[in-house]
């Protein structure tokens, strides 16, 4: 089995390019769709109002990004809640018997995962293209600086990855250029 794992800055559509990837040919793991499943998981939902003091009455997602905003500590706590259980989802994934397994994990470097891939690429956009896509999806600019600077350079990031796919274009071009990687381990 080969696994590729694929990360970029926010918005910079790495889901996009992983779902592109996989196609229906080849088992997806997206990080971001374990997060948006634990945020309905009633045990999940008891810890972070418990561990951050929330309203359970009030909108819990809404609440978490006012806490990240008054305090940027609580990014580590949060860290620490979250990613123990979607590391426990990439390792189950990681034993699937295919020919090619895709990962999108959006802080796969930040979170030191990259030695679990047999391939690393880097989704890149420019910043103005990815705050515009960030903004269209109705989230702020505050949010996305503040998320931003989270994450490791995009220079770095593309440093440290095998490929990288550019995303400033078209869906037409995007399409034609993973369809050129993805020939490669097909």
């Amino acid at each position: 089995m080969k696994s590729i794992g694929i990360t970029g800055s926010i918005a910079s559509g790495k889901s996009t390019v992983a779902k592109l990837m996989a196609g229906k040919k080849y088992p997806l793991f997206s990080a971001d769709q374990v997060v948006t499943n634990l945020y309905k998981n009633k045990k999940f939902i008891q810890k972070l109002i418990k561990k951050f003091n929330l309203n359970k009455n009030e909108n819990i997602k809404e609440q978490i990004k006012v806490k990240l905003k008054e305090n940027k500590n609580n990014f580590k706590k949060l860290e620490k809640t979250i990613h123990p259980l979607v590391r426990r989802e990439m390792r189950s994934y990681l034993k699937k018997r295919n020919k090619l397994v895709i990962f999108e994990i959006p802080l796969l470097l930040e979170s030191k995962l990259g030695k679990n891939f047999n391939t690393l690429v880097y989704v890149g956009a420019k910043k103005q293209v990815r705050l515009k896509r960030f903004l269209a999806r109705k989230k702020s600019k505050s949010l996305f600086n503040l998320l931003s600077k989270r994450q490791m350079s995009p220079l770095l990031k593309q440093q440290k990855c095998d490929y990288t796919i550019h995303n400033n274009n078209s869906l037409a071009l995007l399409k034609k250029n993973v369809k050129n990687f993805i020939k490669k381990y097909e």
